[in-house]
């Protein structure tokens, strides 16, 4: 019984043997599929070159199906399996192909991956086989060892380099964040935005992973742990293309990545309400009675914040992204982090937190596991957080570079500009630093809106009207003097920023009207000034009553010495200290009124 058993493992290993092809010799046979470009010129003329017509060759007689060939073949067939029976393993020549017809016949192609199918009921007849062996020194049949053999030293070895073929190919050029995977790919996968192709290609090969983990379910830790590194290698390829190719320049972050990486900056940010509703389209969202007041609020603040963080120091054109194609990059990174992040999250939800064996897997085939199934989740469950982070951070970026843009072109238009003018061709021109950041903003525009979602692109570009209200109402205070063709000159920059972001936004962008209020106050004297906050009410803080107050001073004749003005700034606080008791006294007799 134990020669019969023998024999049945025998003849199932070179069966194995031949449909796993162990000795690889499929690949090497096989004509590649791959058109050679190396073809010379005389080939191609060869080809189109005018031929006589050919007859068609019809053979008189074939000798396959001769008594003398099909006996050859079964002589053969029989010697083949002779010499199989004997060393375990395939021998001889060519000539031990050379059954039915010249060469082997299969039920299916040869191939490594076909242990996914056998498997299962392979394990389940090595288990019976080693049931039937009953007690004794040999606890493993001879199928069992090849069987381990097989997988652990081979096969496992063969995914990895499969794996990692697909993804350097993938990864190892020269700006991999800027390669993008097809139309079709994006159709199959069902995605709106463009996706990275190697975040498509490491996302199949996880796929690839977890399915064999499935199918080879007793060797699940191990495909665990291939993705897990694959997973732990991309990271660190984003990582390395975000810092070097994108956010650094000369060994130093810009500024939008600095306050991004700045945890204090960061989370903030993301405790505004225009982050939290950021996952929602306008048409979803909650509507509050309060919506509008509640909506410039959140705006203030981040411009305060913003503000606060730059003061009003000029930015160099080196620390900020100029390029719009980086821009690009970072977008088509966060969509493709997000989307990988989120499949991981759905791949790994499905796996069980420990392992369990299959019904026909044991505990032999895992004893030399260093890593259980539970490090092994949590490190995966890091690694998809890790993404997910990663992609907030690209966002961020997005979102706080457009307005370190503002910064750039606005800044220097208050302390540098010159507004001093008289009426005069000069004057109707927009300034060239408004038109500059224009270009900049519908450049951004433009990339954004084809590599975004759309309720992403909203939170890119939503509350920008604010914050450059904000930039153009703080820069009153570093004009030097200010004409009336300036003031003019002014209101029409603020006409043309808002004309665009409206275009953008398809909202009115109300906030810059309030700027432009701001300036048109200007056409007023200084003792004007005071009667119009009397007349109109407090719509601007103090301080900025007082720059414009101040504004006028220096730009206005017969405004008085030194004393006159203190005093006029004085009056101007008691006013605006008077308004606001007014308007909160108001405030509380509406409440006792309710």
């Amino acid at each position: 019984m134990a020669d019969v058993s023998a024999k049945i493992q025998s003849v199932l290993q070179v069966l194995l043997m031949d449909y796993l092809d162990v000795k690889n010799t499929r690949s090497a046979t096989e004509p590649s599929s791959q058109i050679s470009y190396a073809s010379t010129g005389s080939d191609f003329a060869a080809f189109f070159a005018k031929k006589r017509p050919q007859r068609p060759k019809q053979s008189l007689f074939k000798f396959e199906s001769s008594s003398h060939a099909i006996s050859m073949s079964a002589y053969l067939r029989e010697q083949r399996r002779e010499l199989y029976s004997k060393s375990g393993e395939l021998q001889g020549g060519a000539d031990d192909n050379l059954i039915e017809g010249g060469e082997t016949k299969f039920v299916c192609k040869p191939g490594a991956r076909n242990i996914t199918v056998i498997f299962h009921p392979l394990l389940r007849f090595i288990q019976e086989t080693e049931h039937n062996m009953g007690p004794g020194p040999a606890k493993q049949c001879q199928l069992r060892t090849f069987l381990t053999y097989y997988i652990n030293d081979f096969f496992l070895n063969q995914v990895r380099i499969e794996i990692n073929k697909e993804i350097e190919a993938v990864t190892k050029v020269s700006d991999p964040l800027k390669v993008l995977a097809s139309a079709d790919t994006m159709k199959v996968l069902g995605v709106q935005r463009p996706l990275l192709q190697s975040t498509v290609i490491v996302e199949k090969s996880i796929q690839d992973l977890i399915n064999l983990m499935h199918d080879l379910s007793a060797y699940s830790n191990q495909f665990l742990e291939m993705v897990c590194d694959k997973l732990k290698e991309y990271k660190e390829i984003c990582n390395t293309a975000y810092s070097r190719g994108i956010v650094q320049s000369e060994e130093k972050l810009t500024i939008s990545a600095s306050w991004a990486k700045d945890e204090d900056i960061s989370r903030l940010l993301k405790s505004l309400p225009n982050w939290s509703t950021m996952a929602q389209p306008r048409q979803l969202r909650q509507k509050r009675e309060d919506e509008e007041d509640f909506t410039r609020a959140a705006f203030a603040k981040e411009s305060e914040v913003l503000t606060g963080n730059l003061g009003d120091k000029l930015i160099p054109p080196n620390e900020i992204l100029r390029d719009v194609s980086d821009l690009k990059a970072l977008a088509n990174l966060h969509e493709s982090l997000e989307w990988l992040a989120g499949r991981l999250k759905g791949f790994f939800s499905s796996l069980p937190t420990s392992q369990t064996m299959s019904p026909g897997s044991d505990s032999q085939v895992n004893s030399d596991h260093t890593q259980t199934r539970e490090q092994i989740m949590q490190a995966l469950n890091d690694l998809a957080r890790a993404f997910q982070e990663m992609a907030d951070r690209c966002l961020l970026v997005l979102h706080l570079e457009v307005r370190v843009h503002c910064f750039h072109y606005l800044i220097p238009l208050a302390k540098q500009g010159n507004y001093a003018i008289v009426a005069n061709v000069e004057s109707m021109d927009y300034d060239p630093l408004v038109v500059k950041l224009n270009k900049d903003i519908s450049a951004i525009e433009e990339v954004m809106s084809a590599s975004l979602q759309q309720h992403k692109f909203q939170y890119i570009f939503e509350g920008l009207g604010h914050l450059i209200s904000c930039i153009l109402i703080n820069g009153a205070q570093y004009f030097k003097r200010i004409s009336e063709s300036g003031i003019k000159k002014m209101c029409r920059n603020i006409f043309v920023l808002q004309q665009n972001l409206t275009n953008i936004t398809m909202s009115r962008e109300a906030d810059l009207d309030f700027a432009r209020q701001y300036y048109e106050m200007l056409y007023n004297t200084a003792d004007e000034l005071l009667n119009l906050v009397v007349d109109q009410g407090v719509k601007y803080t103090e301080l900025e009553y007082i720059n414009a107050l101040s504004l006028l001073h220096r730009s206005q004749t017969g405004v008085g010495d030194q004393t006159v003005q203190n005093m006029r700034l004085q009056r101007l606080k008691e006013i605006v200290c008077e308004q606001a008791a007014i308007k909160q006294a108001t405030k509380d007799k509406k409440i006792t009124t309710v």
